[in-house]
């Protein structure tokens, strides 16, 4: 998509009749009211956003102060082609400086503090491993060769395990993905060849973190605050604590029209009579549903409620419709194959900021995540720009973590992950930071909350073309279906960019708009990025048929591709 189709679309006529309820309050729903006011010409008075909550921006997070403990409960990794996010961002008013926008920012922090790992990888408390390559056989290689040729339709719901050879669990390379995007052996390996394909640009960076990007302060304060600051300003409406449990759908042969929103507002049932022009975007699932928290003293309990409120709910009581709606019980039927814990931990006084510069080479928010290969939760943490939130005191550091196997006990706490305090948590990082006798001084300035999130992975399992329902479903009149599980072609999952893209998708279709959804950033059609991503593979060894090939190419214009 070049600059001629970056247009801005005409006004439809009777768009002032129209009236859009957005059912869920994360990045998706937030994006989607900012492309129907910007793109669309909708007045934000005829848009409302129905969260179940208290607060807005679904996974993307941030809370508390230095006194009780900050929280995030997770972030997402960004990077330079998140084209529709950026898009998105470049419209939305910073809050320092109304003449900039958070992309004009966002930018020049990255230029400023470029992320680059010199600590990727540690053991045996506190010791760097060796992460200068991938790690990878010829057997493997072949196998990731193999996975980027398949179709969709050939792999089904392969998982990874079954896909490998068990010897790729081991390698450098299994280790920085797991830790990167959350995979576990047990995932499909589906959506392990979409970051394969969608990310191949990154990969000669893979080991040390290069052209992942952070921003100012947590992903609440930097990026939702701001995009609801603006969607307050052109008068959109939240209704917070406003649970909708059905949508009243007809259907027909040929149509598929949302007439009835069934919901409890404030503990009391009520319905909004939806009309055919009437627009419904509904956030089906949640990765964050469910989330509990504990304390220094408490752990997080997992919540396996199965009780009929919440978005999984919605998704199911829709989805009983018409096949072409989902099936949302395969991503959410398996809480011990979907969830992991983290912990966020705020520690007062210089000392964890000096020791993390010194282990890791960098200042905080320059480094990424530091994963710890013989954790036995294998434990991953990663030390944000600091200060992490716009209250955060000047001699406190934010620090969160981890671990992907939370029934695992552990190395040093001889417990599950998934029973343990927030003090038992940071010992047991501690320890595998090489901290073991700094333990109980430690723990005199520290706040840690666990927080244990049911959901947090559904979105990777293992699943086949129908299970997630298209952004616009056939024959669909109103309804779109927006983030995580909708199905969207090439992109991936566990993004920012893929909920906004969803947003994106459903407003320029629903509103009949002839501007062009930006395309998702092809680099596996780039020949430099192939051949860069090839060398990378080989960690240094020779490609199969390189002397040849630089024999054929010298003294040409592509000698340079080798």
């Amino acid at each position: 998509m070049g600059n001629y189709q970056r247009i801005n679309p005409l006004k439809k006529d009777g768009i002032e009749n129209k009236r859009a309820y957005l059912i869920g309050g994360g990045i998706a729903s937030l994006s989607a009211a900012a492309y129907m006011i910007r793109d669309g010409h909708m007045d934000g008075k005829n848009i409302t956003i129905m969260e179940e909550t208290h607060v807005l921006g679904g996974g993307m997070d941030g809370a508390g102060d230095a006194q009780e403990g900050y929280i995030i409960r997770g972030g997402r990794e960004l990077e330079e082609h998140y084209e529709c996010s950026w898009d998105l961002f470049s419209f939305i008013p910073s809050l320092k400086n109304p003449s900039r926008t958070v992309l004009d920012e966002f930018r020049e922090l990255n230029l400023v503090e470029p992320n680059e790992s010199n600590c990727r990888l540690i053991h045996s408390c506190g010791e760097k491993a060796d992460f200068s390559t991938l790690g990878l056989s010829d057997l493997h290689i072949k196998q990731i060769t193999k996975l980027f040729l398949a179709t969709e339709e050939q792999l089904g719901a392969t998982t990874v395990e079954q896909f490998f050879d068990p010897t790729y669990l081991e390698t450098n390379m299994w280790y920085f993905w797991r830790s990167m995007f959350a995979f576990e052996n047990w995932h499909s390996v589906v959506e392990m060849k979409r970051y394969m394909q969608r990310f191949m640009h990154l990969l000669p960076g893979m080991n040390q973190l290069k052209g992942i990007l952070h921003t100012e302060y947590n992903q609440y304060d930097s990026m939702i605050l701001p995009l609801i600051t603006w969607l307050r300003s052109e008068n959109v409406n939240f209704d917070l604590h406003t649970q909708i449990n059905d949508l009243d759908i007809s259907i027909d042969s040929k149509e598929k029209t949302v007439i009835g929103i069934h919901l409890v507002r404030n503990g009391s049932p009520e319905k909004i009579v939806v009309s055919p022009e009437d627009l419904v975007f509904v956030t089906n699932g949640s990765m964050t549903e469910n989330s509990t928290l504990g304390s220094m003293h408490t752990p997080a309990v997992l919540n396996r409620d199965k009780v009929n409120r919440g978005c999984w709910n919605l998704w199911k009581n829709i989805a009983s419709k018409d096949p072409s709606f989902g099936h949302p019980e395969v991503f959410c039927n398996n809480i011990d194959k979907t969830k992991w814990e983290s912990f966020t931990m705020t520690f007062k006084g210089p000392f964890m900021g000096d020791f993390l510069k010194k282990l890791t080479g960098r200042d905080p928010g320059m480094g990424g995540v530091v994963t710890i290969k013989d954790s036995n939760w294998l434990m991953s943490w990663t030390c944000s720009k600091q200060p992490h939130f716009i209250n955060q005191p000047d001699d406190v550091l934010v620090l969160w973590a981890y671990g992907l196997f939370p029934d695992n006990v552990g190395d040093y706490i001889k417990k599950k992950m998934c029973d343990c305090t927030g003090e038992e948590l940071v010992s047991e990082l501690l320890y595998h930071m090489g901290l073991k006798n700094e333990i109980p001084s430690i723990l005199k300035n520290v706040k840690v909350i666990p927080c244990m999130m049911p959901y947090i992975t559904s979105q990777f399992m293992p699943r086949v073309k129908g299970d997630r329902p298209d952004v616009i479903p056939s024959g669909s009149t109103n309804l779109a279906f927006l983030g995580q599980f909708a199905e969207v072609a090439d992109d991936c999952v566990f993004t920012i960019e893929y909920s906004i893209r969803t947003a994106m998708m459903a407003v320029y279709k629903l509103l009949n708009l002839e501007k062009q959804v930006i395309p998702v950033y092809a680099s596996k059609y780039d020949i430099r990025v192939l051949m860069a991503a090839t060398k990378t593979l080989y960690s240094g060894r020779l490609i199969p048929g390189e002397t040849i090939i630089k024999k054929l190419i010298k003294d040409t214009t592509l000698e340079n591709l080798l």
